[in-house]
Parts: C-alpha cells; structure tokens; sequence
C-alpha cells in the first residue's frame, strides 16, 4: 500500500486544521445580519444593520444599529455590490462603498464598529462596485473607470496596491462584478463584458472583451453578475428595453470568458420581473433575479452541471410598490444552505422622499416547480435612506 511521504504531511495537517476551523465557524450558532449601504451623500453616509429571528417560514427583520461611515454616500446601479462581507476563521468584516466621498469603510462585525475609511489612488472618484476575496478588495470607481485593487488587512482595514483602467466597449463604466478564486468578472451596462485575472494581486485584463450575444441578438445589456461555485459559469442578468426576463451565460473554466448563451429575452416568456440582479442560491439550483422597477423579484432554475437556464416562477407585486417604494435592487439569502430559503431584497424609497425598506421573502422549491411569497412581517423599513439599492447578508453564501 502507498503511504504519503513524510515531506507532505506538515502541510496536510495544517490543511486539515485550517478547513476544520473554518467548518466550524460556518456552522457553529452565529448570529444572522442584513447590512445596507444607506447611500447618504449630505448627512454623511451610513450602513444600517439588520438582525435576522423567526424561522424560514416566518422571517424578521429588526434594526440593531446605525454605523456612521464618516464619508459620504452615492447612490448607484441596481445591479452594483456596494457591499462586501469578507469572513474567514480569522475575521468578518463589511466594507461599504462611500461613492460620494471617493472611499471604502471598513466595518468589524464582530463589534459593529467603524474601523476606518480607505482610498485607493487620487485619480479614483465616484460611485463605487465592490467584490471581495479574504485577501483582496476590489472597487470599481465609475467616475474615474479604474478599478482599485485593495490588500485586506488585520482589524477589517485595507491597503490600496494599485488601479486598473476598466472601460466599456461602448464606453461604459462597471454595474455589476463578481469574484472567484483568480478571476474578477464585471458587466459595463452598454453591451459589453470583460474579466480580469487577480493571481497577483493586482487585476489585470484577460483581453477578452466582448459583446454579449444578448446585446448583439436583441440589445439586452448585461448589468449584473454572478459566478458559480466551481468558477465554470459566469451568470449575467440583462437590463431590456421592455419587461422581459433575461440572463446570459458564459463558461469560463477556461480562465477567461466565452461567448454568452442567452436564455429568455423577446417572446420567451421567462417572467415580466426585472432580471438586472442575479443571485445564485446556497445551492446553486436558482437564480434569484431583481433589479429594476417591477415591484417583482423572480427566479430561475439552473443546472450547475450542464450550465445551462429553465424557467422558475415570480412572486406577485411586493407590498408598497409605487406608493412606498419605486422599484428593487440588489438580493441575498439568509441561509448559506439550499435554497437559502429567505430572500432579502433592497427596496428604493419613493419619489416623495419616502424612507426604503428591505422586503422578505419566503422561498419553497421541490426542484421542478418554485413559490416566492411576501413574509408576514415585510417589508422591514430603512430610515436612513431613501435610495437603497445594495444590502449583504452576513453569515455570506460560502462562495
């Protein structure tokens, strides 16, 4: 029988103890948080956390505390992360975009306390998407069209390394953008998509821009995006000119990105929600989609082997719309397993400065048929904004 040379098993039991803290921390008893970036440009920006009680079929939402920032908000894209949670056996941590004063908060969720505000370069400005390792941050600064890659440090601090110029085929700025293991993905918002490989550190284009092949067939425009857990799809979710569901899918095993396979679109009948957000669940069976002014979130049945889309179901126009709020924005799951079975979905407040609000909603899926369906005790109000567009769940999906 083969044994394993002496020479390996340092590290194999290193490995084996590093995996085992980490199992434990993700399932020990932690408590659950939805964290905003309030987006306050006058009065100083703001992260509101939220904590999570009740069971899966009749979730809440509390308010726990404000964490003032100390920099100034920027309200930004439906489908732009303007929040990271960053979470190892070593520390969690949030960081919040401050697209008004050009900046990065840090924020200790172990404390839910401010730990600072960091600026990458000062050529970079504006309102800011953020993607996250436990060893890097990435922010997308619109204004500027940089990204700023950021080394995450000890105490959830951050030192800024360098920028990387990102610009659109039709010269537009990042919307979304995801991260996996060495490869940085982001969707320009006019047609056009690129990846960018973080091995050292420091993104670096891929030389892979394209357009997707939703924008050439039918002029869906790729804003969102996700990745999933083996790093083999690139999922994008597509703002359209009219209400039709659209996503596109690109594979990527490869180390950079292939041309788009679009499902849905024009006559296709996917759903009438808005498709500009797309959010993998826990286990990677649907795709949750929000993002626009429908009132509606939806989601989508994808197969994590084959790569490829089937239609899922919608949940009816969310309480409040068009009179307490206006439309959708980013969405997380509160449980890290299965269907993550609580959907948190970030609600812009009305036009007449109303505040915005979080909406829950309660998921069930047998795997061929899916219900979302409003919670009881939804939507839990944010009164510190009135233009809320990203949130994050802490503890986070596991990739």
């Amino acid at each position: 029988m083969k044994t394993l040379s002496s020479r390996f098993l340092p590290a194999l039991v290193i490995a084996i103890a590093e995996l085992a803290v980490v199992s434990f921390a993700q399932t020990k008893s932690v408590t659950h948080y939805v964290i905003t970036d309030d987006a306050q440009e006058q009065a100083g920006n703001s992260a509101t956390v939220y904590q999570a009680s009740g069971p899966a079929s009749n979730p809440k939402l509390t308010q726990k505390k404000v964490v003032e920032t100390g920099g100034g908000g920027l309200g930004g894209f439906f489908a732009a992360p303007e929040v990271a949670i960053v979470w190892d056996s070593q520390q969690q941590c949030a960081y919040v975009a401050d697209g008004g004063s050009s900046d990065v908060a840090g924020i200790s969720l172990a404390t839910l306390k401010a730990t600072g505000r960091f600026s990458g370069s000062s050529g970079d400005n504006g309102s800011i998407s953020l993607a996250a390792s436990s060893q890097y941050l990435y922010a997308d600064f619109h204004a500027s069209e940089t990204i700023a890659t950021f080394k995450v440090q000890a105490g959830c601090k951050l030192k800024f390394v360098g920028d990387t110029s990102a610009v659109g085929l039709n010269g537009g700025t990042v919307d979304g953008m995801a991260l996996h293991g060495d490869i940085l993905v982001v969707a320009y918002a006019d047609g056009s998509i690129e990846s960018f490989n973080t091995s050292k550190g420091l993104a670096v284009s891929n030389g892979d821009e394209q357009f997707s092949t939703g924008w050439k067939k039918d002029g869906g425009t790729p804003t969102g995006v996700d990745i999933t857990s083996d790093g083999h799809y690139a999922i994008f979710g597509d703002s359209t000119a009219r209400v039709y569901v659209e996503v596109e899918v690109s594979d990527i095993s490869s180390g950079k990105l292939t041309a788009t396979v679009e499902y849905g679109g024009p006559g296709k009948h996917f759903g009438s929600e808005d498709s500009q957000v797309v959010r993998l669940s826990p286990d990677e069976s649907l795709i949750y989609l929000s993002g626009g002014f429908t009132g509606k979130v939806g989601a989508l049945f994808f197969d994590k082997n084959a790569g490829t889309v089937s239609r899922g179901c919608e949940s009816k126009t969310l309480r409040g719309h068009a009179t307490h709020f206006v439309g959708t924005g980013g969405n997380a799951t509160e449980f890290t397993t299965g269907t993550g079975k609580v959907l948190w979905v970030a609600e812009l407040g009305g036009g007449d400065g109303l505040p915005s609000s979080i909406g829950i909603v309660e998921v069930s899926s047998n795997g061929s048929s899916c219900t979302l369906t409003e919670a009881k005790d939804s939507p839990a109000e944010d009164a510190k904004t009135t233009f809320l567009t990203s949130i994050a769940a802490y503890p986070p999906r596991g990739f």
